[in-house]
């Protein structure tokens, strides 16, 4: 899916635009997955008022009967055949959000190189959930192995009546120092094209695995593949264990070839992957390039067909590491969605080290696979939403909780924010909305749920100044990349207000990843510039 359309030339200013050219009303589907609380065994009903194991029935979401049936707008007896038939043939409002989880961070560092090089990122490599999942988030972790579900939100202020910004927190629990965690068998995919002798690329990557590599265990194994036109296997699995010296000296002899045939080393390194891989470890492959995919196969979705067994089979996950001022975004992106990983981006030794050191738990171990959220908003208080970001990460409702489809892979210590906009009907009290989280247990493959739901008092708070600090950095950060995909969020402030707004913020929570966030939108104020908002006529439902 498109993640923006907007012109992009340098210093353009962008006018303000009705929001009503960007609405449109979904269509309805009928009988589709609604949340539900987890039931004794770890699962919920498959449909909205269905059977829960061990008897009972899963309320259905306000404004449905207990059989998924839209009830606002239907007929009454004695209406005329024609006034039935145009009721009929126009779509109902869809009140169901539906979202793979995404822990993904590369869309905003590399965002912010681009801004440090002068340019304005390319709206289509901004994906705003991104932005907001590169900040500190403060949710209270769940004790066990799950999630927790966190609701919140605050009314969105700059003139955007009755419009507020509603936060849905995931999180996973740290990983714990000090109790044992599987081993790690990984593969380092490494891209030794000529691209790649750029200062920033391959000298980079170099620095990134010294890094990953000493702070593995003994018991964990690597195998490392180059490619340029052609794929090898430098080192096969090894055991860390007496090998480290071999396995430093293969990294530090990595030097730059020809072409790029990211295909190639995909597909090898799956083959090292699966040839390697341990059982009851944590098997993963580590593509480490700028993805300017020019030799062989360059399309995702092909090269990931190639790989498709092995990725099924043994659940080997992608984890992409991109560098590069020049960068295959949309190819880096697709593989790991779709590899069932996730992407970061690596800028220079003080983020490789956050990576690969700080970070490091959260990139070789599993909390959840095949996650996924559903937010059912209550159509007696909700008359317009809107998620921000997520849209290659979309979901039909209905597969909600057909766990044939896939989620995200999340690890520990990871959270997950969805921020959307949502707006109340007038004079609205009570019940906003339900978030339900559904993974399966990464050992067992068992299905499991945990929900959370918000109440209009708890989001009728103002946004700047009174709402908590970490809410409000969300709220910069989402209204920062929707800025540079050329998108039109009710209250969206000014880039000069943003960049403000993150100054004050990173003093008050001393987070120097906030003080980063405010320098971006400072160098992106410089750049392009930026006006005010408004929005349009209303429409109900969710908004495309």
């Amino acid at each position: 899916m498109n993640h923006g359309t907007a012109g992009h030339p340098a210093g353009r200013v962008r006018a303000a635009t009705a929001l009503v050219g960007l609405l449109v009303s979904a269509a309805l589907l009928a009988g589709c997955s609604g949340s539900g609380g987890e039931s004794s065994d770890g699962t919920a009903a498959h449909r909205r008022g269905g059977p829960v194991p061990g008897g009972g029935t899963v309320p259905a979401p306000a404004g449905t009967d207990a059989a998924g049936s839209d009830t606002e707008g239907s007929d009454t007896e004695g209406s005329d055949t024609a006034g039935r038939q145009g009721k009929a043939d126009r779509a109902a409002p869809d009140y169901l959000s539906t979202f793979a989880l995404d822990v993904d961070t590369a869309s905003y560092g590399y965002a912010r190189r681009v801004l440090g090089d002068g340019r304005l990122p390319e709206p289509g490599t901004v994906r705003p959930e991104e932005f907001v999942n590169s900040f500190k988030q403060g949710y209270e972790r769940p004790r066990g192995n799950g999630f927790s579900v966190s609701v919140d939100g605050a009314r969105a202020g700059g003139g955007a009546d009755g419009w507020s910004l509603l936060r849905v927190g995931l999180a996973t629990r740290a990983a714990d120092d000090t109790a044992p965690r599987p081993p790690a068998a990984l593969t380092f995919v490494v891209d030794i094209s000529g691209s790649m002798a750029e200062t920033g690329r391959l000298d980079l990557v170099r620095t990134s695995l010294a890094y990953l590599t000493e702070q593995l265990r003994d018991d964990d194994s690597v195998a490392l593949v180059t490619f340029s036109d052609e794929a090898e296997t430098v080192v096969p699995m090894t055991a860390l264990r007496g090998h480290r010296t071999k396995i430093r000296e293969a990294v530090e002899s990595l030097h730059t070839e020809s072409s790029t045939n990211v295909a190639a080393g995909v597909e090898r390194g799956y083959d090292e992957a699966v040839e390697g891989r341990r059982k009851g470890a944590t098997n993963r492959v580590v593509l480490l390039s700028d993805a300017l995919a020019n030799t062989g196969e360059t399309d995702a979705d092909a090269i990931l067909e190639r790989i498709d067994g092995s990725r099924r089979e043994y659940g080997i996950t992608l984890f992409g590491v991109g560098v590069g001022s020049d960068y295959g975004d949309a190819l880096m992106e697709r593989l790991a969605d779709k590899g069932d990983g996730d992407t970061t981006y690596v800028a220079d030794e003080v983020q490789a080290r956050k990576v690969f050191v700080d970070q490091l738990p959260a990139h070789v171990e599993l909390r959840a696979r095949d996650a996924k959220a559903q937010v059912a908003f209550d159509r007696k208080t909700v008359q317009q939403f809107k998620l921000i970001g997520y849209e290659n990460r979309a979901v039909a409702d209905e597969d909600f909780r057909d766990d044939s489809v896939d989620g995200g892979e999340v690890g520990p210590g990871h959270t997950v924010t969805a921020l959307y906009a949502v707006r109340l009907r007038e004079k609205a009290s009570g019940h906003v909305a339900t978030a339900t989280v559904r993974w399966l247990d990464p050992v067992t493959r068992k299905a499991r749920e945990e929900t959370g739901s918000v109440e209009t008092d708890a989001i009728d708070g103002g946004l700047w100044g009174a709402s908590g600090a970490r809410l409000q950095v969300t709220a910069v950060a989402a209204y920062f990349a929707d800025i540079l995909r050329g998108g039109t969020l009710p209250g969206t402030p000014t880039l000069g207000e943003l960049a403000a707004r993150a100054r004050k913020l990173a003093a008050e929570t001393e987070d120097g990843s906030v003080s980063k966030l405010a320098d971006a939108i400072g160098r992106a104020a410089e750049i392009e510039g930026a006006t005010d908002r408004t929005e349009g006529t209303p429409v109900e439902g969710e908004m495309d």
